[in-house]
C-alpha cells in the first residue's frame, strides 16, 4: 500500500516548526525525524496525518552533549549514534550495550532517540532506560516550554504526556556516577524482533550492599515502569544468586502481562523472571 495524501512541511527553525506544528496539530500534523515508526504505520493506512513536519533540517536538534550531570539527547539523535560511548562512565557504556537491542542496524542509521520515547512502543528500549532512570523531557509548543518527568510521562500504550501540538525538543538523562553497577537484558525470538520481555537494573554497591536499586521492566505491560517491590527486596542487601532470584520472582509477580499474542500471561511472567535475574547478574558483573 502507499500512504494518504499530506502537506509537507520542513522547517528551518524550532520556532518555525511549533508554530507549524501548533497550526496543523488538529488536523492531525504530525512531526517526522527518523520515520521507521510512523512511514511504515502511514503506508498502511493505519496512521494519515494531513500534514508532516519534518524536523531534520533543523540546526541543533542532533547534539548530545553533558549539562549540569544529565545527557541532553536532541531531537534527531540517530540510535545509531550510541553505538560508541557519547559520555565517559557506566551511562555511556550502558547506552552502547542497549543500543545493539533495536531493530537492525538500518533503522538504527535512521530512527532517533527521542522519536522512540515519543512514540511511547512498550517494546521500546529506550522507553524502559527513561523509566527507570527517571528521565526528564523538555518540550515546546507555541504556549511556551514545559520540562517533564517520568514517572508521569509514559501514560500508557503508545500513550505520552505531550499536547499534541508540542515537539519533544530533548530527553535528558541523569549521568551515573563511576560505582554505578548497570544491566540489561531482553528477549525475543529472533534478533531485531520486538521484545517478549525486557529488565534493566540499575545500582551501587556501598560497603559490600546494594544501595539506591533500580529495577525497570519493560514490553510485558502497557508501558514501562519500575517495580518496587523487587527494588526493596534488594535495597541494604550482598548481590547474591539468591538474591536476585527472589528480587526476580517478585518483579514476575507484580507485572500485569498484556494479553496479546500467542503467549499467556504465565509465559510472560516467566519470560520476566528470566530477564530481570539476567539484568541484576549483568549489573554485577559490570563493576568486576
Amino acid at each position: 500500500m502507499k500512504p494518504g495524501q499530506f502537506t509537507y512541511h520542513a522547517p528551518r527553525t524550532v520556532e518555525e516548526a511549533v508554530a507549524l506544528l501548533g497550526e496543523h496539530a488538529g488536523s492531525d500534523g504530525r512531526i517526522i525525524a527518523g520515520g521507521q515508526s510512523l512511514v511504515p504505520t502511514m503506508a498502511l493506512r493505519l496512521a494519515q496525518p494531513a500534514h508532516l513536519v519534518d524536523i531534520n533540517g533543523v540546526a541543533g536538534l542532533d547534539r548530545i552533549e553533558v549539562i549540569d550531570g544529565e545527557l541532553v539527547i536532541g531531537a534527531c539523535v540517530r540510535h545509531s549514534a550510541f553505538e560508541r560511548a557519547v559520555v565517559d562512565g557506566p551511562l555511556g557504556v550502558l547506552l552502547k550495550q542497549v543500543v545493539h537491542h533495536i531493530a537492525h542496524y538500518p533503522i538504527r542509521t535512521r530512527g532517533t532517540f527521542c522519536g522512540s520515547i515519543a512514540h511511547a512502543d512498550p517494546a521500546s528500549e529506550w522507553c524502559l532506560l527513561a523509566a527507570t532512570l527517571g528521565a526528564r523531557l523538555r518540550a515546546r509548543s507555541v504556549r511556551g516550554e514545559r520540562l517533564l518527568t517520568e514517572p508521569g510521562f509514559f501514560e500508557g500504550m503508545m500513550a505520552t504526556a505531550l499536547a499534541p501540538d508540542e515537539l519533544l525538543l530533548e530527553t535528558r538523562l541523569p549521568l551515573l556516577s563511576a560505582d554505578t553497577c548497570a544491566g540489561f537484558n531482553e528477549f525475543n525470538r529472533r534478533p531485531g524482533d520486538f521484545a517478549i520481555a525486557m529488565a534493566l537494573a540499575v545500582y551501587r554497591l556501598q560497603d559490600g550492599v546494594i544501595v539506591e536499586p533500580r529495577l525497570g521492566v519493560g514490553a510485558v505491560e502497557a508501558q514501562p515502569r519500575r517495580i518496587t517491590a523487587a527494588e526493596a527486596v534488594l535495597d541494604g542487601q550482598p548481590p547474591t544468586p539468591q538474591l536476585f532470584a527472589e528480587a526476580a520472582a517478585l518483579a514476575a509477580q507484580a507485572v500485569e502481562p498484556l494479553d496479546q499474542n500467542a503467549e499467556t500471561a504465565d509465559y510472560k511472567r516467566d519470560v520476566v523472571r528470566a530477564v530481570v535475574a539476567r539484568a541484576l547478574a549483568g549489573a554485577e558483573g559490570s563493576h568486576e
